[in-house]
This record gives C-alpha cells, sequence and structure tokens, in this order.
C-alpha cells in the first residue's frame, strides 16, 4: 500500500505546485517541458523525479514531444547520478494508473541509484505464453501501430 496517493485535480496536485514554485522543491534541472527535483521519500542518495510541467496524469495524456522531453531530461539526470554518487546500477521507473502504482496522477518518471541490498523489489511473475500467443499479441500491435 503507497505511503501517499495524490489525487488531486490537475493545477492543484502536488507536481503541478512545485512547478509553479507555490511549494518549495530541491530542484536539480528544469527546461521549457520538465522540472527534474529530489524525492522527499529518497530511497537511495540521489533520488530524483523528472516530471512534465504541463499536467499529464500519465504517459497516454502526453504529446510524443512532452514523453521525449521527460527521457531527454531522465537521460542527463542519469548521467549526472552517475558521475555524482557512482552507483553499480540505476532504475528508471514510471507507473500508470492506480493498477500500474501510481501514486501522485501527474506524469513523473524516477530516476533511482541503485546498490545491493537497497530494499528496491522489482519482481513479476513470468507467465510464459506460448509462441503462437506471442505472435499473436504482436500482430495485434502491429496493426494498432499501423493505423
Amino acid at each position: 500500500m503507497p505511503f501517499f496517493v495524490d489525487t488531486s485535480p490537475p493545477g492543484q496536485c502536488i507536481f503541478c505546485r512545485l512547478v509553479s514554485q507555490e511549494i518549495p522543491a530541491a530542484i536539480v534541472f528544469e527546461d521549457d517541458q520538465t522540472l527534474a527535483f529530489m524525492d522527499l521519500g529518497q530511497v537511495n542518495p540521489g533520488h530524483v523525479l523528472v516530471a512534465s510541467k504541463r499536467h499529464a496524469a500519465t504517459l497516454l495524456d502526453l504529446s510524443a514531444d512532452e514523453a521525449a522531453a521527460v527521457m531527454r531530461t531522465a537521460h542527463r539526470v542519469a548521467q549526472a547520478i552517475s558521475a555524482t554518487f557512482d552507483p553499480p546500477g540505476l532504475t528508471l521507473l514510471q507507473a500508470n494508473g492506480k493498477e500500474g502504482e501510481q501514486t501522485v496522477f501527474h506524469f513523473h518518471m524516477h530516476v533511482v541509484p541503485r546498490h545491493a541490498h537497497d530494499g528496491i523489489a522489482l519482481t513479476w511473475p513470468r507467465k510464459e505464453p506460448p509462441r503462437e500467443v506471442l505472435q499473436a499479441h504482436a500482430q495485434r500491435l502491429v496493426q494498432a501501430l499501423n493505423r
């Protein structure tokens, strides 16, 4: 169960308030489309959130340009984390929707330096469907992508 779930309306969510500077944040980078700031719930030193400046609840609510901007900023921040904290690993995590474990409904990505035994668990059950099922899923996606 998440510690904090922000379901505030657009413009009033905690990240919108950070973007508009209504509340303070430890900002590490900002450009026209993104804001990168230290996560208050630091898993490891250097844990940063990269958010879109425009309120968009999930990845599906972003434009392709906004999604690319978030990834460019995450890449830049990841390089800075690597140079500064020298972690042996790095995880990018982005969740969408309640069932996807999203807790703040404003698009953001976690850039988390990783260390052995740091308490982060990213596991799921492998279902390993037959090849024919995977091919059928792939074909459905190809059709959707070609529309």
